[in-house]
C-alpha cells in the first residue's frame, strides 16, 4: 500500500489489524512504543539519523534515504526537522488510509 500523495513510497500496512486486535488504547500504546524504538535518546525525538540508525527494527530497512527524508518533511508538522511523539502518531494514522477508512466507517454505522 503506498503513502498518500501519490508517493513511491511502499510499506506493509499493519496498523489497520494491530487496530482490531489491541484497541484504541492499545494501538496508541504500540505506537508509543514505536517512537520510543526510533527517537534519539538525547533529543527525545526522531531525528533523521535516529530514523535511519533504527529504522529496519520496525521493518523499514529497505527504505532508501530519500525515502526516510519524505517521512520526515511529510510527519514534521511544525517544522522543526524532527518528530515529536505526537507528530510521529500522527504521521503513521495518515500513512495508513485503511484505518482512517475503518474508523470513519465506524462513526457512521446504524
Amino acid at each position: 500500500m503506498g503513502a498518500d500523495k501519490g508517493s513511491s513510497m511502499q510499506f506493509d500496512d499493519f496498523l489497520p489489524s494491530m487496530a482490531r486486535k489491541l484497541g484504541t488504547e492499545g494501538l496508541i500504546e504500540e505506537l508509543c512504543k514505536g517512537f520510543q524504538l526510533l527517537m534519539d535518546p538525547q533529543t527525545g525525538k526522531i531525528t533523521f539519523q535516529s530514523l535511519k540508525r533504527n529504522a529496519a527494527r520496525l521493518g523499514l530497512g529497505e527504505l532508501r534515504d530519500d525515502e526516510l527524508q519524505e517521512m520526515m518533511r511529510e510527519g514534521d508538522l511544525d517544522g522543526d526537522g524532527v518528530l515529536d511523539q505526537m507528530e510521529f502518531c500522527i504521521l503513521m494514522v495518515r500513512l495508513s488510509p485503511e484505518l482512517m477508512e475503518e474508523e470513519l466507517y465506524r462513526m457512521f454505522e446504524c
